[in-house]
């Protein structure tokens, strides 16, 4: 499975529409994972015209986000991947065991809220931030991630620039 990650996309403020770059990377995915702060509902019906969404609640979300189906965490699993999805993990400081002791069946934990990309795996738990498409903020380039995955094994995790 070929699965987008996005997160702290900010509509409408930063993301007005899909941006080339991203879209072109979402042509062909079998699903996109959004961990939060999308800030309206319709940004995810956008990115469902690609590929089916999950997504979570960001902190700048509001009630149309929660109604779209956007839980505060998420655990599901992923071509038989455990995976878990939260919009802010905390400091880094302390992460992996944080982490680790909110979802500690997940192979992969995908977040958001700093817009820093982050990957790192501890103890066989794989952490995953993508960035933000579209608000940098401190970081050289919008980012997003690639993923893929099969039976049950994260093939390949890429955070990719996008603008």
């Amino acid at each position: 499975m070929r699965v987008a990650v996005l997160s702290d996309t900010h509509s409408p403020r930063h993301w007005k529409r899909c941006p080339p770059e991203v879209a072109r990377r979402l042509e062909g995915v079998d699903l996109i994972l959004h961990a939060g702060d999308v800030c309206r509902a319709e940004t995810l019906d956008e990115l469902a015209g690609f590929a089916p969404v999950r997504a979570v609640l960001g902190n700048n979300d509001g009630p149309d986000v929660a109604a779209w189906g956007a839980p505060v965490r998420l655990e599901t699993e992923i071509d038989g991947l455990p995976v878990a999805m939260i919009h802010d993990s905390g400091p880094a400081t302390g992460r992996a065991v944080r982490l680790r002791r909110m979802f500690p069946a997940a192979s992969l934990v995908v977040f958001g809220h700093s817009h820093i990309p982050w990957d790192e795996t501890v103890d066989g738990q794989r952490a995953l931030n993508p960035g933000s498409p579209t608000d940098r903020r401190r970081q050289p380039r919008g980012t997003m991630a690639e993923l893929e995955i099969e039976d049950g094994r994260l093939v390949s995790a890429v955070i990719v620039p996008v603008t």
